[in-house]
């Protein structure tokens, strides 16, 4: 299955238990963002597991990676996460023929 669309992308990443919960720490962690040890701590990932992750979140445009010295740290896209709440958020106008407001 091949997924068009960044929006989908970007909820398909999210589909996995283990990139949903990296994803939640680079949420918390604010603008600050971890480094790839600071994330594998805190998961309990093996490194390579890691990296294959996040490289599927990265990806799907919901973690931007910078270079800081010898460190890559991870942050979280919050435009992007952004994008994505407001997308499933309600439209209270949204109406489906026959079936009236589905909110």
């Amino acid at each position: 299955m091949t997924i068009a669309t960044p929006t989908a992308r970007s909820l398909a990443a999210l589909g996995h238990d283990a990139r949903l919960g990296i994803y939640r720490l680079l949420v918390k962690s604010g603008g600050s963002g971890l480094t790839v040890g600071d994330l594998g701590a805190h998961m309990g990932l093996p490194a390579s597991t890691l990296a294959h992750h996040m490289r599927t979140l990265v990806d799907a445009g919901l973690v931007i990676q910078t270079k800081q010295g010898r460190e890559i740290m991870n942050h979280a896209d919050y435009d992007q996460m952004n994008h994505i709440v407001d997308f499933l958020r309600p439209q209270h106008n949204l109406r489906i023929p026959n079936v009236g407001n589905i909110w």
